[in-house]
């Protein structure tokens, strides 16, 4: 009996110690700086939008948080620097709809697994895309851009910032639901398709709202929709293709993850840390001004958004480019 006591004892206190070192470990992470791997080039909307977060959660967590660069083959090098990196926390990424739905449909042998090699953390920002014309095009609504596109089949050209990238599929994902045909003129950013589009060497695009907005502010560029179900805050006069054609919705998003494996501490203090991000009056004035909205969710909710968008999209890509 004093035997079984003791050792009954000693496993109380084992347990007990257990949950208080898990404690310790999850208020003491971060203890050191957190280097968040951004998978496109410095200045572009991704890296905007990480960066707003990088800030954030320094001021919050008392640690830097910050930004590293790791552009490279729409994606793909950062992404893969990220599924290799140690899994300890430290070591965290910020990507969207390319590198973690699209790519795997567009590119084949990707060098790396979206189910297998992460861990996703959160959901950072939702925002529409932008149904941006030339302003020498005569059409004042995507009714008109409709009869237009169907009366002259493959005479108007889309421009996008790339071939498999979220303009060029939005186009696609435009002419099914429309029943139109229209070219696709990839480029090697969206901003070299903006000045042919402001030009009329190229008669529209679907481009991120933040990427195209101070065009249209500026009347270089007619907004002629957003692709959001709802109307955006920052363009509230101009309406959304789904008042037209019914039910179409594209947004654009981001979020956060880190490579599988990372520890249950961690995972819980990053979510939680984006939970309170969105709500910070900062982050929601600097995505106000970028036509976005933040947003955060929990892992599981993030992984069932990757896997929706996965699906939408292989499908768009399969009609649209055939291998």
């Amino acid at each position: 009996m004093t035997r079984l006591t003791i050792s009954t004892g000693c496993l109380g206190i084992t347990l007990l110690a257990t949950v208080i070192g898990g404690t310790a470990v999850a208020a003491e992470y971060p203890t050191r700086t957190v280097r968040m791997i951004v998978p496109f080039a410095s200045g572009s909307a991704t890296d905007t939008s990480a960066r707003i977060y990088a800030n954030e959660l320094s001021k919050q967590m008392g640690q830097q948080v910050i930004a590293d660069n790791r552009p490279g083959a729409g994606g793909t090098i950062g992404m893969q620097l990220l599924a290799k990196a140690a899994a300890d926390g430290y070591t965290i990424g910020y990507a969207g709809p390319g590198p973690l739905a699209i790519n795997r449909s567009v590119t084949p042998n990707l060098p790396y697994d979206v189910d297998k090699d992460y861990q996703p953390i959160s959901q950072a920002v939702t925002a529409p895309i932008m149904l941006a014309v030339s302003p020498t095009l005569p059409v004042k609504t995507v009714k008109d851009l409709v009869a237009l596109a169907k009366s002259r089949p493959d005479a108007l050209s889309n421009g996008s910032a790339g071939t498999g990238t979220i303009g060029h599929l939005a186009g696609e994902y435009f002419k099914m639901k429309s029943g139109t045909r229209i070219l696709h003129v990839p480029y090697k950013g969206g901003g070299q398709a903006a000045i042919d589009v402001m030009s009329g060497q190229v008669q529209l695009m679907f481009d991120p709202i933040n990427g195209v907005s101070p065009h249209v502010r500026s009347g270089k560029l007619r907004g002629l929709a957003v692709t959001s179900l709802n109307r955006a805050k920052a363009f509230p006069a101009i309406p959304t293709v789904a008042e037209t054609i019914k039910d179409f919705e594209v947004t654009t998003w981001g979020g956060i993850l880190a490579p599988a494996g990372i520890p249950k501490p961690a995972l819980t203090r990053l979510s939680a840390e984006m939970q309170k991000a969105v709500k910070s009056p900062t982050v929601i004035e600097r995505y106000a001004v970028l036509g976005a909205d933040p947003v955060a969710s929990t892992p599981e909710q993030f992984t069932a958004l990757i896997r929706s968008e996965y699906a939408k999209w292989a499908e768009v890509v399969k009609r649209a480019m055939p291998q």
